[in-house]
């Protein structure tokens, strides 16, 4: 499932951004709702999954400890 979306985290990506963590999360919703571009009467609680998966995957990224790694987190450039 989500193929597209790849691996944020350290050693994987470095320098992450709002942008790569945003699209990541679009991805992620239209693969579960089956939608590319949602119906406008749908658009809100499409967008508002976008954003809610966003903010919940920075979080996340931000909290993991990676063994081995010199940082904690990921690192967010934007």
């Amino acid at each position: 499932m989500c193929r597209s979306i790849k691996t944020l985290r350290p050693p994987y990506a470095d320098d992450v951004t709002d942008d790569d963590i945003r699209a990541a999360a679009l991805q992620y919703v239209r693969k579960i709702s089956g939608f590319r571009t949602p119906a406008a009467h749908n658009a809100e609680a499409f967008e508002r999954a976008v954003d809610e998966i966003a903010r919940s995957s920075a979080a996340l990224l931000a909290a993991l400890e990676v063994r081995g790694s010199a940082s904690r987190g990921a690192r967010r450039t934007a």
